[in-house]
């Protein structure tokens, strides 16, 4: 009977697992082209920055810089929770332009926090520690 449970257990942590690296790797493809595009100062990058008070080249290099660093850290499993905490904060200054500008509510300024919850559901559900230090009760 312990060989079942075990078995069952196993296979739980691998839905887990895998999930959250699914979820984990769909945020890093996002964010990798994001920062992309960033780095690459497309024209579209320049004039939705220029909207949001981000004007030139430069910023959207500098921005580009910090979000690939911040994927890269949250891609490496030795360095994923700093990562995660670093792109928090990059997403919360996304959010915070986004009501500084008055744009809508669900598509733009809520996005960072969709963003954000992939981010850190990733982790949670692939690392053990992180869900003992937050459980999520049933009752």
């Amino acid at each position: 009977m312990v060989d079942g449970v075990e078995s069952i257990q196993s296979t739980v942590r691998d839905w887990r697992y895998r999930i959250g690296w699914i979820l984990s790797s769909l945020a890093i493809l996002f964010l990798v082209m994001d920062s992309t595009m960033k780095l690459l100062a497309l024209n579209v990058v320049l004039e939705s920055g220029a909207a949001l008070g981000f004007t030139g080249v430069d910023t959207a290099r500098g921005l580009g810089i910090v979000l690939i660093l911040c994927t890269i850290l949250y891609a490496v499993p030795r360095t994923t929770v700093l990562g995660a905490i670093l792109l928090t904060g990059y997403l919360g200054g996304a959010v915070a332009t986004h009501v500084r500008v008055g744009n809508p509510l669900f598509s733009h300024v809520l996005f960072g926090i969709y963003l954000g919850v992939i981010v850190w559901a990733g982790i949670y559900l692939r690392d053990a520690r992180l869900r003992s230090l937050i459980p999520i009760r049933k009752t």
